[in-house]
């Protein structure tokens, strides 16, 4: 086998695969699948991003976390900090609304450019013009809204023709685009053109620069060109945890996601099988903790370290993302988590670039200062087993996106599913007292759940509302599986 990729659009899994063919490693796929994504999950993802890579090289064994998510912008103002932002509602069709905050005052500092640029000059081996080549061509074709795409334009239809300028990327004869509708990006398809001659850089300094931060603080929002011109992507070490004999590696502080995950599993014992009243017990229970353990210092801990002994001493049990998973032949691994959140509605002027809405993602009391990264749930994650990867995974889903992450895990890992049943079978998700159960459960196993205590929520229907994930199994057998989550119109495709 040649490799395997899986991702939350076809398109997007065979801009990877198509490198894999054509001799590519792991990071090469991985970025090459990533720029298509921009153009084919341009709702939540794009040069406006921010997210992170996990990369895992097979011949030293070693695996670093390449870390391009958002800053907090405001570098040389003098009266930088939150503003007003505009709050819209997002109706996930299931009982359930989230708020959102948008807007220009909604956006941070995206790192998303420089992070695959950096990504690609330490691990990739393919030139960096050749990568861009599908993307410029679907951005300038189109691309045909899947339903899983369509479904998302429907959810987040107030902030997708929130302004002008999106109203002419996402809005048809005063309509949004359906199933079966062409989105063309035209001005997106030039500003991939601009980074494949001549790298990120195109955008963080220059009249690109210029364009983003004269609309952005005309709107009320407060990136700089300092901001642009100061931003810098960080490697860091992943955090680590054993879980079954496996060995669990994932994103580090300062974001949340992959310690509270790594935390999770370590209080999990053995329990039911999948879909069964202990089981769905014992991940709600580990869940509680997870939220407790966010309470009482969490973030400045995160900032400071010593976060791992804080939840030792508290191990009781009784938002649009994407994400890419990437396995090569020779063993190496990637984990691609990004995000422009829910998108802030703002659309720089003749880039095609839709600016992120982190700044609104989030409930910042105390926000960081000017320049410091915001913290995240994003989870790219590995699982090795006797050094090798036995599993890729990451999800989309806000604040869902590290129950569904973990779940794919314990899955694959305890309950020995394959990555397909894994990553399709019906999830929870604990939200305060409510526990959120997921179509496709046994109403029985629910019975017994309420007779335990739970509030159980009943949904009839999978949704994407518990997660979207994207995920390549390497079996014992030294054979690959890719599987993309059907509740967002995923994919997986296996490179032989």
């Amino acid at each position: 086998m040649r490799g395997a990729i899986a991702a939350g659009h076809p398109l997007t899994a065979e801009a990877g695969a198509r490198v894999l063919r054509g001799g590519g490693n792991a990071v090469d796929a991985a970025v090459a699948a990533a720029l298509v994504s921009w153009v084919s999950e341009s709702t939540v993802t794009g040069p406006g991003s921010g997210g992170f890579m996990l990369v895992h090289r097979a011949r030293d064994c070693s695996t670093r976390v390449v870390d391009f998510f958002v800053s907090m912008p405001g570098l040389g103002l003098r009266d930088a900090g939150l503003r007003q932002m505009e709050e819209v509602d997002v109706d996930f069709s299931g009982g359930s609304t989230q708020m959102f905050r948008i807007g220009a005052a909604s956006c941070a500092v995206p790192g998303a450019p420089l992070g695959l640029e950096e990504a690609h000059r330490a691990y990739g081996t393919l030139p960096w013009e050749e990568l861009f080549v599908p993307a410029v061509e679907l951005a300038r074709q189109g691309v045909e809204l899947t339903r899983g795409q369509a479904y998302l334009h429907a959810i987040l239809d107030l902030i997708l023709r929130h302004s002008p300028e999106s109203r002419a990327v996402y809005e048809r004869n005063g309509e949004r685009l359906v199933a079966g509708d062409t989105l063309v990006q035209q001005d997106l398809a030039r500003t991939l053109e601009l980074l494949a001659e001549r790298g990120a850089k195109a955008l963080y300094g220059g009249e690109f620069a210029r364009a983003m931060v004269d609309h952005v603080r005309a709107g009320g929002g407060c990136i700089t060109l300092r901001d642009l011109r100061e931003y810098r992507v960080v490697r860091r070490r992943p955090v680590t945890a054993e879980f079954r004999g496996h060995e669990y590696l994932s994103n580090p502080p300062p974001s949340a996601g992959g310690i509270l995950i790594a935390y999770g599993l370590g209080l999990l014992d053995d329990v039911g099988g999948p879909g069964s009243s202990q089981a769905i017990d014992a991940l709600a229970r580990v869940m509680r903790e997870q939220a407790r353990a966010r309470e009482n210092g969490f973030d400045s801990a995160l900032r400071r370290g010593g976060l791992a002994k804080l939840l030792e001493e508290r191990a009781i049990v009784v938002r649009g993302t994407t994400h890419i998973s990437v396995v090569d032949e020779a063993g190496n691994a990637v984990a691609l988590t990004a995000s422009t959140g829910a998108g802030s509605g703002v659309v720089v002027p003749g880039t095609g670039i839709h600016m992120n809405n982190m700044l609104g993602e989030f409930d910042l009391p105390k926000p960081p200062r000017a320049g410091e990264r915001l913290s995240s749930g994003m989870s790219p994650s590995l699982v090795l087993h006797e050094q090798r990867p036995r599993l890729v995974v990451g999800s989309a889903g806000s604040l869902r996106l590290r129950g569904a992450v973990m779940q794919i895990v314990v899955n694959v890992v305890q309950h020995g599913l394959g990555v397909r049943d894994a990553i399709e079978r019906p999830r929870i998700h604990l939200d305060g007292e409510h526990l959120h159960c997921e179509g496709g459960l046994d109403p029985a196993e629910l019975d017994n759940l309420e007779a335990m205590g739970w509030d159980v929520t009943r949904w009839r229907r999978k949704n994407l509302y518990f997660g979207g994930a994207a995920a390549v199994e390497m079996r014992d057998d030294g054979t690959l599986a890719a599987a993309g989550d059907p509740r967002r119109g995923g994919a997986g495709v296996v490179v032989r």
